[in-house]
């Protein structure tokens, strides 16, 4: 087995020590270009059939994409009856501009053209490989032959073009492997295939592929400053990026190409693609969001967008994918949860987002907070408290909330998994709210004569208990009475209280944290009123201690 970095050589970079791109800044979105239908469709193992590809044509409509690669209809049959469908039932809303991919061959070129004929506009994209690899293996020639392909590829692109004037033609070349081919090289053949298209007076792009990732972002953004830089026709071009991730670094790299002066960008949603995949769009169109530029698409609805890609490549997302993924949002660390908590409740409606761990508001995407927290043996008292509080309305006190996880994690760690709020709900009523020794307060009576008296039935397992007792108030006098009537010592050590809601059917909670007979117990209860709650928050915590149900 071998496993040798010496065969491996380090990309070359280029000298450009007065580099602009680091001291720039990603102020607006670039123009976007999705090439989910071509470039992600090729790369599937079961390409789209036609109800997926206009499933996914609909997709990138309501997203808002204004230009959109939908084949290589020279390539294959399906590519040119999807292109021909697309024109021939008007599907092409007026402000979208569909592109499709050609090699520089004038019988590929020829058909391509016919299958754009009755197109309102389109985007002609054609190319070849510069980079040497492929002029010494692929193409047995020099750079001056690569660059007679390419010039050739630009005059065959013109002449049919002129042949269909009733469309609005705009033409793009991309010198395949821009980020493995000699950047002046490429400059050079870029420049001679706009002198051929100049005269046609049509809007230009030059695309500037990382058909191999092979270095890294750094290096393709010098590339691209070099290259913005030296093209003689530069004010009369669109410059656009399309990046792949062979080192991860797609979207990255995408970034500050942008910086280094590009204008467009070709990906797809969700980054699927040759390889390890392409420039992910979601993820850099997120990346601007979440910075305070408009990335001017319709991302509102990631759920629809996931399912959507999903169905029409049966590929699944993983679940910490970017922005998109189901667990991006979703923190099991206690100290995560709490810290999130606290931000969320602090969290002023007119001010900037501001929540640990959640770089955006997940309900721009239409996520709801009930993913945010989950809860497993990695979790602590805070995200606890947060389902607890949303799913009830209990605002446990903190020796609570240290009470409650200790047994929530206990049950994670029993049954390795992640405990849901349905069961982290039920454990609470299990362990508090309804424990099983047994004890509840009935009928209930107080005085007021200069000090609280108290006269209450309780239900007990052996039937019915009349308990009285005095104090200052009715916890304490329902205390002295229990301490009477069982001989145990029970010191009230903290107490709160709360409503639940308001008006004739209000409810109230309360929590109470109680020492009997030396050991820490938490009383709480829900009732009909304060006095109620408190009531019987004291019998279940001593209760517990009686019956021995503490231990549990």
């Amino acid at each position: 087995m071998s496993f040798d970095h010496r065969k491996y050589r380090r990309a070359p970079v280029i000298a450009l020590a007065d580099r602009q791109w680091p001291n720039r800044v990603l102020e607006r979105a670039p123009q976007w270009c999705a090439v989910d239908l071509r470039d992600g469709n090729q790369a599937l193992v079961e390409p789209m059939t036609v109800a997926q590809k206009l499933q996914m044509w609909a997709l990138m409509i309501h997203v808002g994409f204004k230009h959109i690669e939908v084949g290589f209809p020279a390539a294959s049959q399906p590519d040119f009856d999807f292109v021909r469908e697309l024109i021939e039932r008007d599907l092409i809303p007026a402000d979208v501009t569909i592109q499709v991919l050609v090699q520089a061959r004038e019988d590929l070129i020829a058909r391509t053209f016919e299958a754009l004929q009755g197109a309102k506009q389109a985007i002609v994209h054609v190319y070849n490989s510069v980079n040497p690899t492929q002029r010494h293996y692929v193409f047995n020639t020099d750079k001056a032959g690569v660059k007679a392909i390419a010039v050739q590829g630009a005059r065959w692109v013109r002449d049919y073009a002129a042949r269909y004037p009733h469309t609005a033609w705009s033409f793009q070349y991309s010198p395949e492997s821009f980020s493995s081919t000699e950047v002046d090289f490429a400059v050079e053949v870029c420049d001679a295939v706009i002198d051929e298209w100049r005269s046609a007076a049509r809007p230009m792009i030059l695309n500037l592929p990382a058909t191999v990732e092979v270095s890294t972002p750094n290096v393709f953004a010098d590339q691209v400053e070099w290259f913005c830089r030296n093209l003689k026709a530069r004010p009369e071009v669109s410059i656009s990026i399309h990046t792949h991730n062979d080192r991860g670094c797609g979207v990255a790299a995408a970034e500050l190409a942008v910086l280094a002066g590009a204008d467009r960008i070709e990906g797809t949603l969700l980054g699927n693609g040759e390889r390890t995949g392409n420039m992910d769009i979601v993820t850099m169109a997120m990346n601007l969001y979440s910075q305070g530029v408009d990335p001017e698409l319709n991302l509102a609805d990631m759920d629809a967008i996931v399912a959507t890609v999903g169905a029409c490549t049966q590929i699944a997302l993983h679940p910490r994918h970017p922005y998109a993924g189901e667990l991006v949002y979703t923190a099991f660390s206690g100290s995560h949860q709490d810290a999130i908590r606290k931000s969320l409740a602090a969290k002023k409606p007119d001010h900037y987002w501001d929540v640990a761990y959640l770089p955006i508001d997940p309900a721009d995407l239409g996520r709801s907070y009930e993913a945010v927290i989950r809860i497993n043996s990695q979790s602590g008292k805070g995200g606890v408290t947060y389902l607890l509080e949303r799913d009830l309305g209990l605002q446990l006190p903190r020796w609570l909330q240290i009470d409650f996880s200790r047994r929530v994690q206990a049950q994670a760690e029993a049954n390795s998994s992640e405990v849901s709020p349905e069961q982290i709900c039920a454990l609470f009523e299990q362990h508090y709210l309804a424990p099983a020794h047994g004890y509840r307060i009935g009928r209930f009576q107080l005085g007021h004569d200069g000090q609280e008296s108290l006269s209450v039935e309780l239900q007990t397992p052996a039937g019915l208990l009349q308990l009285t007792g005095e104090g200052e108030g009715a916890i304490t006098a329902l205390v002295n009475g229990w301490q009477r009537q069982t001989g145990m010592q029970v010191d009230v050590l903290d107490y709160s209280e709360h409503a639940l809601s308001v008006g004739t059917e209000s409810r109230a909670a309360a929590y109470v944290l109680l020492s009997v007979e030396g050991t820490r117990v938490c009383g709480v209860a829900i009732g009909r009123d304060v006095v109620n709650a408190s009531l019987q928050a004291v019998i279940n915590g001593s209760a517990q201690v009686l019956t021995g149900h503490h231990r549990a």
